[in-house]
């Protein structure tokens, strides 16, 4: 197998299934993808609409349609000239009661279980009441209460007795089944006190105990994913668990139905470039004449790299996304942007505060377990050495926290990193911790260093990397308003912008260390559409502007403003942002448009978790922000206001779109399209990105076969950006090997505005092409794009002296430009005017 020339992702789920998947293998074909990429497909959670609450790793979902319908699916793909990568989640399985079989037997059978080892728990942790027992936190209301009401009940029905809790169910020890199966049919009746008292014993007896949801940050004696109580991490690093897991994805993949696979979180594992060495050896082992296409779900630190010798293909595509999205913004536009967001917010405007910040909160009040976790075992090699055994265990805590806080990446890899990080980390929490704790920080350099144990290790790695995206991606990015564009997953916020030549370095080193790694633009976990991001990134050409309009829309609707809670300023000014960045191009239901808005608000709102959380909402507060919501899209002269603001933007936000899409599909790696994606993406976050998507109208779309230029007068609906897709898409089909191993040049740009002009050439074994795409347009929109007030005169004359200098190997030559069928001859130097006279963007190919 070669790597994928292309892949569409689609979320598979009950009411889209591989049956409905099936009936996209032509549309995919004709598109130019050449694989499908599916989220999970083996047996999730009943109803998930994700497939990363796994139950059942033995089977492909049913849900799904079935082994037999994945196979029906594959047979088509095979006979359209397509193959299949899919989705997997080594890192945890779904938990709770019943409903997955692995976990129902550990809670039945305790250490005994043959899953006991399967899944992270710490059987031997501090806490007396939970040695040798799993903390049950599945219960919607504290344990005595539940126990009082009558939640908690003892059922039959004719086979094994459970603990029913509303629609969940709980095993029951074997042990006690005999004394059940006696009892008189009221004895464990909680209506009544002995009853009560009966259950209540029962429950003692067994290898769990069940605990109200809130406590588990607190008390929970294995790993979770994140804070999720329903999901359990699994220690794939054991052989065992390994191949158990992946036995169905193996016999799958050695059949010749799966072509390549996506690592799910491999952050999250105890070691991961092992499990991902492992992996590729297993399926060497199974198809020596095959190599399967791996890459690995990996957020980059700022300055990171994904390590060497994982033997994986690249990362998911997170650190594509920010490079290319950090390139369509403009460096001027930070400092008063920054200011603009301190002052109308009353927040900071260094990220740097709010990330430590949310990491000391977010470490409080959902990871306190897991950090007690980590504190155990270093406290125990405080008490080991003679010289350190007056290190107390609170000081090794408060320590820990603000080295935690400061940690500069998900995870480090290697002695290297490791030692970088944590140098990095205790600098930063020297400030912050008490100079009694000093020393102790200053040890911990040396335990989580050179001196850790791999127990300390391993539990140290596995706190901070769901801390990291827990407090920074779910937290603090919703609390930082500068720009939300780049409040994305995977992006560094610190760097607001970068370079043609910065770009040029990233690609030329993707080429050189990971050449097939995806690039992704948009996923089913982005926090907005990637137009949405291209749009709001010509905020940062016109601050002044923007800090304008938005004085204006306080003033104005300060009228919908009532007395008690109301939203805190910083919270309404991402809102306009989000009102202006996701506002339809296409006049349509305002109030549908006000409802996707209102689902978002909440999510941001919950996440930021400043007036309201997710584990205790204020409900005051969230009907006022939702009251405000709805009379400012209610109020005429907002509404046109904000309208005529997305209007003068969004131009730019088109012509950004279109030149990030053709960077994606042009520059080393592996193009990705999230499914609807190949229509302008306007979703905001989970589960609006996840929505149903409108196939019939793109197939149609496609079914027409129209060129670019012919679509880009009516650029709002979507369909140019459809026409650019397939068009290098064909290129990439026609001349595989030149997008794959063929040499990135980057191409001099000199005139006044060469900073607006990102080109580069392709070149292998005599076959060329040249990319030209604009950038920071806010300026020049309304000159790119037909349509939108602009004759060819002013398309000429907006680039003025800019030339596009071309190397000696392609003077002389006849390109033709495939998104306009213009043949330009290249000279030592071309007028960008000429190149981009018909088309915002151009892909020019001999």
């Amino acid at each position: 197998m070669t790597p994928p020339r292309a892949t569409m992702r689609l979320q598979l789920h009950r009411d889209f299934t591989f049956a409905d998947a099936t009936k996209l293998v032509p549309y995919m074909a004709r598109l130019g993808v050449s694989h499908l990429y599916s989220s999970p497909i083996l047996t999730a959670r009943a109803g998930s609409m994700h497939g990363y609450d796994v139950t059942d790793p033995t089977q492909v979902s049913p849900e799904l349609g079935g082994e037999e319908g994945l196979r029906h699916l594959v047979a088509a793909l095979h006979s359209a000239g397509l193959g299949l990568v899919v989705d997997i989640v080594p890192n945890h399985m779904a938990a709770g009661g019943m409903e997955n079989p692995w976990w129902a037997d550990v809670l039945r059978r305790g250490r005994d279980s043959h899953y006991a080892g399967f899944f992270d728990i710490d059987w031997d942790c501090a806490d007396p009441e939970l040695r040798g027992k799993v903390l049950a936190p599945f219960l919607g209301e504290p344990y005595g209460d539940a126990l009082r009401s009558g939640s908690l009940n003892l059922v039959g029905d004719g086979g094994e007795p459970l603990i029913a809790y509303y629609d969940n169910r709980f095993p029951l020890r074997p042990e006690d089944h005999a004394a059940i199966a006696t009892a008189s049919a009221h004895a464990f009746d909680p209506k009544t006190e002995m009853g009560r008292n009966r259950l209540h014993d029962l429950l003692e007896r067994q290898h769990y105990r069940l605990a109200w949801w809130r406590t588990a940050g607190d008390s929970i004696n294995w790993r979770r994913f994140f804070d999720i109580n329903g999901l359990a991490g699994l220690r794939i690093e054991d052989a065992a668990v390994f191949e158990a897991t992946h036995a169905t994805l193996f016999r799958l993949y050695q059949e010749g139905l799966i072509d390549g696979l996506r690592v799910d979180h491999v952050d999250g594992l105890a070691d991961p470039p092992g499990y991902c060495r492992r992996l590729r050896a297993r399926l060497q082992e199974l198809a020596p004449e095959q190599r399967p296409w791996l890459v690995v779900e990996k957020i980059l630190g700022a300055g990171e790299h994904l390590p060497d010798g994982w033997e994986v293909d690249g990362t998911s595509g997170y650190d594509f996304m920010d490079q290319v999205s950090a390139l369509l913004h403009a460096q001027a536009g930070e400092e008063p942007l920054r200011r603009f967001w301190s002052e109308i917010s009353g927040r900071p405007a260094d990220f740097d505060v709010e990330e430590t910040t949310a990491r000391s909160d977010v470490l409080t009040r959902s990871f306190a377990a897991q950090l007690e976790a980590v504190v155990t075992p270093l406290h125990g090699i405080a008490l080991a050495d003679v010289a350190t055994r007056d290190v107390t265990r609170a000081s090794i805590r408060r320590a820990l926290t603000g080295l935690l806080t400061h940690f500069p990446v998900y995870r480090s890899y290697g002695h290297e990193q490791r030692s970088d990080a944590l140098i990095a980390a205790v600098a930063g929490a020297m400030h912050d911790v008490a100079p009694g704790d000093r020393g102790t920080l200053a040890r911990l350099e040396r335990w989580l260093g050179v001196e850790a144990t791999p127990e300390v290790a391993v539990r140290f790695q596995q706190l901070s990397a769901p801390l990291a995206a827990k407090a920074v991606e779910d937290t603090a990015y919703y609390r930082y308003g500068v720009l939300l564009s780049r409040n994305e997953v995977g992006a560094d916020v610190r760097r607001f912008s970068e370079t043609s030549a910065e770009f040029h370095a990233d690609c030329l080193e993707r080429l050189r260390c990971f050449p097939d790694a995806m690039l992704a633009t948009a996923t089913h976990d982005h926090k907005r559409g990637e137009d949405v991001r291209a749009r709001l990134a010509a905020l940062s050409e016109i601050p002044d502007e923007w800090a304008s309009a938005v004085h204006r829309w306080f003033a104005m609707n300060h009228v919908h403003r009532r007395e008690g809670p109301m939203p805190a300023a910083g919270d309404e000014a991402m809102l306009y942002q989000m009102v202006v960045g996701a506002w339809p191009l296409a006049d349509g239901d305002l109030g549908a448009y006000t409802e996707r808005l209102a689902g978002w608000q909440l999510k941001a709102l919950r996440e930021a978790k400043l007036a309201t959380d997710w584990t205790a909402p204020n409900l005051e507060y969230e009907d006022a922000a939702r009251s405000f919501l709805y009379s400012i899209m209610s109020d005429a002269g907002f509404v046109a206001d904000a309208r005529a603001f997305a209007d003068r933007i969004s131009p730019a936000g088109a012509v950004n779109g279109l030149a990030q899409t053709l960077l994606k599909l042009t520059v080393p790696g592996v193009p990705d399209f999230y499914q609807g994606a190949e229509f302008w993406d306007l979703s905001l976050v989970d589960p609006d990105n996840r929505c149903m998507v409108d196939f019939p109208s793109r197939i149609a779309a496609l079914g027409e076969g129209r060129s670019p230029v012919e679509l880009a007068a009516g650029w709002r609906d979507g369909r140019v950006k459809q026409a650019v897709i397939h068009r290098a898409l064909a290129l990439r089909r026609e001349q595989p090997e030149l997008f794959a191993r063929g040499r990135y040049i980057p191409l001099k740009v000199s005139g006044a505005l060469a900073d607006h002009v990102v080109a580069f050439a392709r070149s292998h074994k005599g076959v060329q092409c040249v990319v030209v795409v604009p950038r920071l347009c806010a300026a020049l929109s309304a000159s790119l794009l037909p349509g939108a007030d602009a004759n060819d005169d002013l398309k000429v004359s907006c680039w003025q002296d800019t030339m596009l200098h071309a190397p000696d190997e392609l003077a002389g030559r006849t390109l033709h430009n495939r998104l306009t069928h213009a043949h330009i001859t290249v000279a030592e130097a071309v007028p960008v005017a000429t190149i981009l006279k018909m088309f915002p963007v151009a892909l020019l190919a001999n």
